[in-house]
């Protein structure tokens, strides 16, 4: 049975194509370290859909009632303040459990709504300095989505990549100073049309996926059947895609649990560097990335230990977005990724090129 509380959104293992964006949301949510998903395409791609779906995919967490920042009673690293006071003075935490929390962040949301701010209310009525949690708080232990990242001010990205990267958000105002946990999937999306982002900042996101409009007529009918029929009766829509999603949602729940175990050999750890290289990659994210994003898929696909197709799939998303840009340059970031990884890796490229296509829809 459906549960009634449980926002009716577009299924996620409905999404018909669109594999390598679908790869990348997920691996995020079985690492959340790999550091978010920068998702620029098309307009009517499917990206907020996909993105909203996955929320709803997600199993439940469990949460201490009455916390605003979804803290965890068992973890210290997702735990508030007064929750972590509450521990030590042996209090009984209550909990329940809660969807997986989706924030979307407006265009024009200020950074006192994003970081949060005094309380005014409680500041004239009882005379004392509060907080008022914002947006960050409300994400903690789920996603936040930004679409139009691109048209976003560039201070509030850096607030957002900030908080993404180190897990915690710190506000200092009149007086008052708090710090809370804000761990979240950071995930941005845009039109290229309207601007891009600022190459310091792109570089900040985790993973890039570029998303391209279906051309193939079939598969475009066949889209637009699933959206008619998910339209006129969401909740019989739902029942019938019900077990592959109960699926889906067990394979990232055994990836979590799996993800400390799986090892990276020294020789592909070398390899993926030396792919970085070649790219003149500036600084260390690429190689990073690159390692967690290949042991999450190890992790997906239930194995201990990365192969060489696994480093295969997530290489060009992990690094594209990386490039240096020469606006002469007509060749694609994706494949100048493919083409330095073939040689890398010494696999011959006019063959391989198609396999990582292949790779990314198995």
């Amino acid at each position: 049975m459906i549960s009634s509380r449980k926002r009716r959104v577009f299924p996620f293992t409905a999404v018909i194509g669109q594999e390598e964006m679908k790869l990348a949301l997920l691996l995020n949510v079985i690492d959340p370290r790999i550091g978010g998903v920068m998702i620029m395409g098309d307009r009517g791609t499917g990206k907020s859909t996909t993105i909203r779906a996955l929320a709803d995919l997600l199993p439940e967490i469990k949460v201490v009632v009455g916390d605003p920042y979804n803290s965890s009673a068992e973890d210290p690293d997702l735990q508030s303040s007064d929750v972590r006071l509450r521990i030590e003075q042996g209090e009984d935490l209550n909990t329940e459990e809660k969807q997986v929390p989706m924030v979307d962040l407006p265009l024009g949301a200020t950074e006192d709504r994003l970081c949060g701010t005094i309380d005014i209310e409680k500041a004239l009525s009882e005379g004392v300095r509060a907080f008022e949690p914002g947006l960050l708080a409300k994400a903690n232990r789920g996603l936040l989505y930004v679409d139009e990242v691109n048209l976003l001010d560039d201070h509030l990205v850096d607030v957002l990549l900030d908080s993404a990267a180190s897990g915690w958000n710190t506000v200092e105002r009149e007086g008052v100073s708090v710090r809370h946990p804000a761990r979240f999937v950071l995930i941005g999306s845009g039109n290229p049309e309207e601007g891009e982002l600022r190459p310091q900042l792109l570089d900040r996101f985790g993973m890039s996926v570029e998303v391209r409009t279906v051309r193939e007529a079939s598969l475009r009918v066949q889209v637009v059947d699933q959206r008619t029929s998910f339209d006129q009766d969401p909740e019989q829509f739902t029942i019938s895609v019900q077990t592959k999603q109960k699926e889906m949602q067990d394979k990232i729940t055994a990836a979590q649990r799996l993800l400390q175990e799986v090892t990276i050999d020294e020789d592909l750890r070398l390899r993926i560097s030396a792919v970085c290289g070649e790219l003149d990659v500036d600084g260390l994210r690429g190689d990073i990335v690159t390692n967690r994003a290949a042991k999450a898929l190890a992790a997906f696909e239930g194995k201990t230990e990365v192969s060489e197709n696994d480093v295969a799939r997530v290489v060009s998303c992990s690094l594209r977005h990386r490039l240096r840009k020469d606006p002469l340059e007509q060749v694609d970031s994706g494949d100048r990724v493919i083409k330095a990884f073939c040689k890398i890796f010494e696999l011959n490229e006019s063959e391989d090129t198609g396999n990582f296509e292949l790779a990314l829809k198995s």
